[in-house]
Order: structure tokens, then sequence, then C-alpha cells
């Protein structure tokens, strides 16, 4: 009976999802592209910017050439780098409280997923001031358009820069959950491989495998339709293409471009046909553990698949034809097979793990629980779990 009401909401919520306003971010891409954004904010009206960013890409000196650009446009700026890996409330309150003081007019996003994150989470709480961040947990909450929003991604994996979702975490609760809702797609998003060559192998490798998980959890759900089934097999393609060579070349500017691109497929594939099991056990660890998402999806994903067994045989063949993995002449278990095995091929090929340790056994029942509240009834997966077997998923994760 659950299963079927969990069914019949995912229909509801695809057939409404129709009548969503969609927005499609306008890209700037290619080498120097980051150059081109002060005369764009300019050309906005804006004369005054929040940046959100973290320690890391300050440090670095990134933001450099768009600090020098904007003080060329005479649009002033103020720069919250205190993001920290999966961004917490008191992350977001702290960067809007600037935001407000400051009396900003937009918002840009420099970084990887956890800055993007804190970001939509500024511009959720400036579209609502209404509302605390808890209250727009889940999907459809904000419902107000949020400032002009332009994203600078600096590694390729969560997509963020073409996705509905902030993933917000509770510091109190280790709770991490998402904050759903189309106006939270940005209006601009600026993809220069130059800002990814210096990323280190470990994050190159673990963020390419969470635009994989994005594109494959899109592909094998039931809220699929024509348009991001090609996003999501472009994105496959682009990924077992360039993937590995970023990550033994870090200049390697070809690669590190379609890694970009395929990110940002991937990611325009997972916002409007959802995300599944993978990422709901992926929330759970970096919520209790700080484990870092991209490097739970990508120990995560391979499990899940088998698990799914037979319910994904045939969208995973696609997926490996796309990829130049599968054989368009053997069964769609062979290829789906097979695509796995690539999966854990190309984990094991970037020194990715194929266990998740320091899983504590007493949380486990927890995370099974918060696990099956974020998937059901929303995530339109292949098949829904019961809390046996997402307890069973914890426990093969573990060493």
């Amino acid at each position: 009976m659950y299963k079927t009401y969990c069914r019949a909401y995912q229909k509801t919520f695809k057939f409404a999802s129709r009548f969503l306003t969609w927005r499609t971010p306008e890209l700037l891409e290619g080498e120097n592209s980051l150059l081109k954004l002060p005369a764009l904010v300019k050309k906005k009206g804006l004369q005054r910017i929040l940046i959100v960013t973290d320690q890391g890409i300050a440090q670095l000196g990134l933001m450099d050439p768009l600090l020098e650009g904007l003080q060329e446009q005479q649009i002033d700026y103020i720069v919250y780098d205190k993001t920290i890996p999966n961004p917490t409330i008191d992350n977001i309150e702290e960067a809007h409280r600037i935001y407000k003081t400051h009396s900003c007019e937009g918002i840009i996003a420099f970084g990887g997923g956890s800055p993007m994150d804190c970001a939509k989470g500024v511009a959720a709480r400036s579209a609502r001031p209404d509302l605390q961040i808890p209250q727009m947990k889940g999907t459809l909450k904000v419902r107000k358009e949020m400032p002009p929003f332009f994203a600078i991604p600096t590694t390729a994996g969560t997509g963020s820069e073409a996705t509905v979702a902030a993933v917000v975490s509770n510091s109190k609760t280790h709770e991490k959950y998402a904050i759903n809702d189309p106006v939270l797609i940005p209006h601009y998003a600026v993809l220069d491989p130059l800002l990814t060559i210096k990323l280190p192998r470990h994050i190159t490798s673990t963020t390419g495998m969470d635009a994989l998980t994005h594109a494959v959890e899109a592909y094998i759900g039931k809220s699929t339709t024509e348009e991001t089934r090609s996003y999501s097999r472009q994105a496959v393609e682009l990924i077992f293409s360039n993937l590995y060579n970023a990550y033994v070349d870090g200049e390697n500017l070809e690669a590190r471009k379609n890694m970009q691109k395929a990110a940002y497929l991937a990611g325009m594939a997972f916002t409007r046909a959802y995300v599944g099991n993978v990422h709901a056990i992926a929330h759970t660890l970096g919520g209790f553990y700080g484990v870092p998402h991209g490097l739970a999806n990508a120990v995560i994903l391979p499990y899940v698949l088998e698990f799914y067994g037979e319910t994904v045989y045939k969208p995973l063949s696609e997926l490996a034809e796309a990829a130049g993995i599968g054989n368009a002449g053997q069964s769609h278990e062979q290829n789906a097979k097979q695509f796995i095995e690539a999966i854990k091929q190309l984990n094991k090929e970037m020194d990715i793990p194929n266990k998740i340790e320091g899983i504590v056994n007493r949380d486990i029942p927890i995370m099974v629980e918060r696990a099956l509240q974020e998937a059901n009834p929303l995530y339109p997966v292949p098949k829904i779990l019961n809390k046996d077997e997402m307890f069973y998923l914890y426990q093969i994760i573990q060493p």
C-alpha cells in the first residue's frame, strides 16, 4: 500500500512539474569566461554584490581576476569566505546578515558545492525573509524569486549551477536536507575550465563521480523525460571519456572543460528528474560524519545499482552503450553489469575506497529512518526500499 502511495505521489508530482517555471541559466563558457562576468553584473544595473566562497578558494587567489573586474566596473562587493564543508544553518544566517547589512542587490557563488549551497540558502532567506531555513526544507517552500544569482563552479561535480537544490546541514541534529525550488536555479553560470586546473586529485575524482551519480540516478528513475535522458547520456559519455584524464593531468584543459560541461548537464538532468537512494544515504553520512558528498556517492553508487538488480538493467544498458562500454549485441543484463564494473574500476583507478570508514552501528537506525524520509515518497527510484533493505545497504558499505 505504501509503495502504491509513493508511486502515485511521484506521478502527480511529475505531471505538476510540467507547469513549473524551469529556468535555464545563461552560460558564460570557455577559458577566461570569468573575465566577462563583471561587465554582465554592471549591465544588470547591480551596484553591490555579496560573494559567497570559502577560505580555501580565497587563499588560492582564484577570485582575484573577478574582484579586479568588479572594481574596474565600480561595483562594490563584500566577500563571505567562512563557508564550511556541508554548510550549516548558522553559516547561511551569518552570510545573510552580511547581505542585509550591506544592502546587497545580488549574489555570486564562487566555489564547489558548499559555497553554492550556502549562497542559495542566503538567496532563499532573501526571497522569503518571513521563513527560517528549516521551514523551507523539502519542495516548493520558497516560491518567490530570489535576487540575481551568478554561479561560478570551481569543481566539476555538483551541477549546482543548474539545479533547484540547496543542501543544508543542521549541526545540532546532524540532519542534512535539501531545499528544492525552481526559483533557486541560478540566473547565470560561468564555466571557466581555468578555475579547475588547481584542483587536488582527490577532489577531481570525487566531484566527477558525484556528477556521474547525478546523471545515472536521474536516468534510471521513473520521472525521466526525453530531455533529461539526453542530458544524462551526454554527461555519462563525457565523464567516462574525460574524468580519468582530468585526474591524471590536472592541466588538461580539454578534459577540464568537458568535465564542467558534464557536471552542468548532469545537474540539468537531476534537477528535473530527481536523484535517488544513493543521495539519500550519502546525505546522512555527510550529516553524521562529514563524509564529503562526492566521496560518499562514489562509494555507494555501485552497491545500490547492484541491489536494484533487473529493475535497472535496461537503462544501465543504454548508458553503457552511450559511454562506449556496452555492446549492442549483448543482453541488457550483461551491459548493465559491465557498466557497474566500469564504475568500480574507475573508482579503483582514482584511489577511491570501496567502503565508508567510521560508520557507528548505533547511528544506523536513525540514518536509515532519515534516508527513507528523504527518498520516500519524493524520489522516483527504480525500487522503493523498506527499512530492512536500507539497513542492508548501510551494512554492505561498511568495512
